[in-house]
């Protein structure tokens, strides 16, 4: 690939599907060809020129579908924003991200009611793990229906993984940050913890799929964090404030594996 264009060899590589091409290469091209009217055009005087029954196939299935798509009415405002918002997320997250809000005032709610948990504020303790749980319901081979779909467009891999991660995140975090500021928690306490956990749910989500790796880190959170702090009745080291440039590491080591590993997300693999 040069700067600004697709080479010629890639493009006739593409265009008669040699096997020999990078996966990396192929993914690159289809990304570039989104915006790129000029290799958009060499490839289809490619395609004429190297594959002509694949171009008479496309001629034939375009002769059939043009005369449907003349009559077709024009795209209504609310379809327009339907397909920006697709670009971020998916329908199946709505309900997710609305249980992990409702989960967040609900923890508020015990945290001011004094319900008995100590010292703990409930909302810095689950605030690492409710991202997480959006995070895995927007990229979840089981949840989503058009995950075939997802995986199969030349901007599926990180791209999008990161897309719909900042999705969740810009609706957890304000709501987080409200319930640290009515709680009195410091937003680097619950704001480094809940960055971190959903850096290393992307990061082990290249390896085992993202869906299931929240789930463990959900668990192992629950298990050797949630409970014994519930029972001991008081604020664990991994949330206090001494704790938190372990929190800053856990992020960075987070951030690199995901960028050494950007090309494990676009297998199918990463939605299990």
């Amino acid at each position: 690939m040069s700067v600004e264009h697709a080479s010629i060899r890639i493009i006739d590589g593409y265009a008669r599907g040699d096997t020999d091409l990078a996966a990396d290469e192929v993914w690159a091209l289809e990304t570039h060809l989104e915006t790129c009217r000029v290799c958009r055009d060499r490839l289809s005087a490619s395609v004429t020129a190297q594959a002509p029954a694949v171009a008479a196939l496309v001629g034939t299935v375009w002769s059939n579908l043009e005369p449907q798509l003349s009559g077709t009415a024009p795209v209504s405002r609310r379809r327009r924003w339907s397909a920006r918002l697709s670009k971020w997320m998916t329908p199946v997250m709505v309900p997710w991200l609305a249980m992990v809000v409702g989960v967040t005032l609900l923890a508020l709610l015990l945290d001011l009611a004094d319900s008995g948990s100590g010292e703990v504020s409930l909302v810095l303790l689950l605030s690492p793990v409710l991202p997480v749980l959006g995070v895995a319901a927007s990229w979840s081979r089981g949840l989503d229906p058009a995950y075939e779909l997802t995986a199969s467009a030349p901007r599926a891999g990180l791209y999008l993984v990161l897309r719909r991660t900042a999705s969740v995140l810009a609706v957890v975090v304000p709501a987080l940050l409200l319930g640290g500021w009515v709680t009195g928690v410091t937003a680097g306490q619950w704001l480094l913890p809940c960055l971190a956990f959903t850096s290393t749910t992307l990061a082990l989500g290249g390896v085992v799929g993202v869906t299931r790796a929240a789930a463990w880190l959900v668990a192992g959170w629950g298990a050797v964090i949630v409970a014994p702090t519930l029972a001991a009745g008081r604020t664990t080291f991994a949330l206090a404030t001494d704790g938190l440039p372990v929190w800053g590491l856990i992020l960075a080591l987070g951030i690199g594996v995901v960028v050494a590993r950007r090309g494990a997300y676009s297998v199918l693999g990463a939605h299990r």
